[in-house]
């Protein structure tokens, strides 16, 4: 029988650590041929958006979809996980945290591997939902001593700041702009939903690191061409979804600063393919836009810590299910 598991459970059998981990492992397989992933596919109506990430990670018999729709300003997000090996329903899993906390640990990952080994200040620019997550893993993966953020709401940056100096146990400031918060960080974080650049490549110092994970749409940029001319090392996390939604890129790629075939993925820099930062002076930009494979690969982990700790409400489908060829 297959499980629903509701957002209480992924809370309870997802860590942050742990995530970390399973990006790494599914970004080999995948750079290995063992794992596949389609770029984010939409469907749109006058009322919303349907948007599906499929993707199949064979190392851990997972293959997959996650889905959510966008409509009124409300989003709901649903995995749906399936055995590789006989097509069997595994689970229908909650996925705004399990959604919220890979896309964390991705950027987390591209930090382990493309930010300075001594990086120890972090700048934010955006301090939703989602920017939590951003912090909280780059902070696992390297000795954070001080971070500084940014946002449009005032009433928001400070609270954002007073969670997370609790949750993560160092000091997190409200910068009064979003140059205050950039300047002379070794890391910064862009997460907004912004439409217009809200960095600016002259703020950065040399040796910086940055995590781009606002832009998945054409319709925002986050990041203006002078930080891509200044940038000596962009990897992204799919070549292939890059020019469907990688907002950030498309106008310098229109300019001839960029090209698309020439884009590293993140998955080659984890297998040894690509090298990651090569001086401590490199300024490095990893352009997030969100894989299936991400949500597939932990959903499999989830569902099985879940099973065995005997969470979820099992659901029996396709009772009556008979083999024949498909149609």
């Amino acid at each position: 029988m297959a499980l629903i598991l509701r957002e209480a459970d992924v809370r309870r059998v997802l860590t942050m650590a742990d995530c970390l981990t399973w990006l790494e492992e599914g970004f080999r397989a995948y750079a290995a041929g063992r794992a596949r992933n389609l770029p984010r596919r939409r469907v749109r109506w006058p009322e919303g958006i349907l948007h599906t990430l499929p993707a199949a990670d064979l190392t851990v018999d997972a293959v997959g979809l996650k889905t959510y729709t966008s409509v009124r300003g409300t989003t709901r997000f649903l995995v749906l996980l399936y055995s590789a090996s006989n097509g069997e329903l595994l689970a229908l899993i909650e996925a705004d945290y399990l959604g919220a906390v890979r896309t964390g640990a991705a950027s987390g990952v591209a930090t382990r591997y493309l930010a300075r080994d001594d990086a120890r200040r972090v700048g934010m620019i955006g301090a939703g939902s989602q920017a939590r997550t951003q912090l909280a893993a780059v902070a696992a993966v390297r000795p954070i001593e001080r971070a500084v953020v940014w946002s449009r709401d005032a009433a928001r940056r400070e609270r954002f700041c007073r969670e997370m100096a609790a949750e993560l146990g160092l000091p997190v400031e409200p910068a009064a702009s979003a140059e205050a918060a950039v300047r002379e960080q070794d890391i910064v974080i862009t997460i907004t939903t912004a439409r217009q650049p809200v960095l600016s490549g002259e703020w950065l110092s040399p040796g910086t690191h940055i995590n781009a994970a606002g832009s998945n749409s054409l319709l925002r940029q986050e990041i203006d061409d002078a930080t891509l001319r200044r940038v000596d090392r962009l990897v992204v996390d799919s070549r292939a979804q890059a020019p469907l939604e990688a907002g950030d890129l498309q106008g310098a790629v229109e300019r001839g600063l960029l090209d698309w075939d020439q884009l590293p993925e993140l998955a080659d820099v984890v297998a040894g393919r690509v090298p990651g930062r090569q001086n401590p002076t490199e300024i490095t930009l990893f352009e997030s836009l969100g894989l299936g494979l991400e949500d597939i690969t932990v959903a499999k982990r989830v569902y099985e810590r879940a099973r065995a700790a005997g969470l979820g409400e099992e659901i029996t489908l396709f009772a009556e299910l008979q083999p024949r060829q498909p149609r």
